[in-house]
């Protein structure tokens, strides 16, 4: 990769959005920490830094004090909110807590200098504020370039050399020109080519590929999902059969996945294995109603059943996941991994257990890229554009104890529901959406005869990324029919409710 932007994270909630931003314009960048700056001040590839903002004010004593000496006056310098503050107090500017605190929309009422940082960006726009900080004078090589009613330094340039600081989040969609700001910076100023595309991810990373592994075997777990199933072509296309990928059936997929989904990997040419395990997951999950508990064995058994179906293969040297770069950002956040709301399915446990090497083709990847990379590989539509699955699948969809009887209930109301919002045209504009078995019962009268039966929740919700979250405004008569269809064709569920929760406060899942 020749162009690299490298952005700085002073712990901002909209740091991967600048990443994300950036991206759009087809130009390579990557999140670290602001204590690690120092580390790439002689990569040659980095073409421009960008420092994000902070929930810190620059008056505070444990304040980010970021060092970027070596970057600033050889390479473009954006700095954004906090990052603006810190670089006008370290220049001599008055930066004080806001008389009036600007939070949300805000108007450039004047841009002093339209080139180059606002070339093309209108008098008036709307920009998106959130700080309580604010540079009210500048000072020494503070060059102002824009302000508004409230805030006299909006964005400034240091002069003589391409440092730029705003106030204001560019990178936040309440920014209507937002974009073009950002496109000013790395593609005018810091002269990236704006040639980072799937193609072009495709061909390095095969490239990056066949040198890390040569003739190595390689062995990963497939769930079904769009993240592994793309890494996997990745690998498939870098080293063809020497990729070992297994596909375990814990008895907690979809109607009919296991044998869906493992036919659709066989056309893809994939060399695949699949193991019927249901049973043994069945039996680690007997008795168990609290939801970690049952996280927790799930992924245990999943890591014995996948150990010894990686040891009938010969000579493997690697093990291949699905990180993308989401996770790997909160493994470096600023402050540390955020707090454990729930623990997540996956097979950390097994690179220490089985002495593998660990290869992560989409590590560099958010989720909306990975799906692009997808499509250039020709992945299956039907997988490309399933929603996201959790990994414990209908374990965490069963409030209390799991057993095959209620699975394969489930089964056929989420069955149901999901081909309801396919048959509807609706599937493609929900982005999460799923069944709950719900641990009561009520009464309900079918024909002349009462009943007291279960009660199930259809759940599906609109996001970008999973982590914020709001309930899908379906047809009512959509749901009435879908309801309909559950009640006369389930045997043993009599009443259905909609969750119309948004996450926060509530979550995705209900476990």
């Amino acid at each position: 990769m020749s162009d690299r932007i490298l952005i700085l994270d002073h712990g901002s909630q909209y740091t991967q959005l600048i990443a994300r931003r950036v991206r759009e314009l087809n130009v390579y960048c990557e999140i670290h920490p602001f204590s690690k700056a120092q580390q790439f001040r002689d990569d040659p590839a980095i073409k421009g830094v960008i420092l994000s903002g902070s929930p810190f004010s620059v008056h505070e004593p444990n304040a980010p004090d970021t060092d970027i000496t070596g970057f600033q006056g050889r390479v473009p310098v954006l700095a954004v909110c906090y990052g603006a503050q810190l670089l006008a107090k370290r220049a001599g500017a008055t930066v004080e807590r806001s008389k009036v605190r600007e939070y949300g929309r805000a108007f450039l009422d004047n841009i002093h200098i339209r080139e180059p940082l606002f070339t093309g960006i209108h008098p008036g726009t709307q920009v998106w504020m959130s700080h309580g900080d604010s540079i009210t004078t500048h000072a020494g090589d503070m060059e102002v370039v824009a302000s508004t009613h409230a805030v006299p330094v909006a964005a400034y340039q240091l002069k003589g050399q391409p440092t730029y600081a705003v106030q204001f989040h560019p990178e936040v969609y309440h920014t209507t020109e937002g974009l073009q700001l950002l496109r000013n910076f790395v593609i005018g100023i810091c002269g990236c080519a704006g040639d980072w595309t799937p193609h072009s991810f495709v061909e390095a990373s095969v490239d990056s590929l066949k040198r890390q592994l040569g003739n190595d075997q390689v062995v990963m777990a497939l769930s079904g999902g769009v993240d592994s199933s793309v890494a996997a072509l990745l690998l498939q296309r870098a080293i063809g059969d020497r990729l070992h990928c297994i596909f375990v059936d814990n008895g907690l997929l979809r109607k009919d996945e296991y044998a869906s989904v493992l036919e659709s990997y066989r056309h893809m040419g994939l060399n695949i294995t699949g193991v019927d395990a249901k049973d043994r997951f069945y039996g680690a999950l007997a008795g168990l109603t609290d939801p970690e508990a049952k996280r927790k064995a799930i992924g245990r058994t999943f890591i014995e059943v996948f150990d010894v179906e990686a040891h009938r293969i010969q000579d493997v040297k690697w093990l291949g996941q699905g990180t993308i770069y989401p996770d790997v950002i909160e493994s470096v956040s600023v402050n540390g991994p955020s707090v454990t709301i729930k623990s997540h399915h996956n097979v950390g446990g097994l690179p220490e257990r089985m002495k593998m090497q660990v290869v992560e083709p989409l590590r560099l990847l958010f989720k909306d890229e990975v799906r692009r990379v997808g499509r250039e590989l020709g992945l299956d539509p039907k997988i490309l554009g399933r929603h996201p699955f959790p990994g414990p699948g209908l374990g965490i969809r069963i409030l209390g104890d799991i057993t095959p009887q209620k699975v394969a209930l489930l089964q056929e109301v989420d069955h149901i529901w999901i081909n309801g919002l396919r048959e509807a045209g609706l599937y493609d504009q929900v982005w999460q959406a799923g069944a709950i078995l719900l641990p009561v019962q009520s009464v309900g009268v079918m024909g002349d005869e009462r009943t007291y039966e279960n009660a199930v929740a259809l759940r599906a919700v609109t996001s970008t990324d999973g982590m914020t979250a709001d309930w899908c405004h379906l047809p009512y008569e959509f749901l009435a029919r879908v309801s309909n269809d559950i009640i006369n064709r389930v045997k043993g569920v009599n009443r259905v409710v909609y969750d119309i929760s948004s996450k926060p406060p509530a979550t995705i899942e209900w476990e």
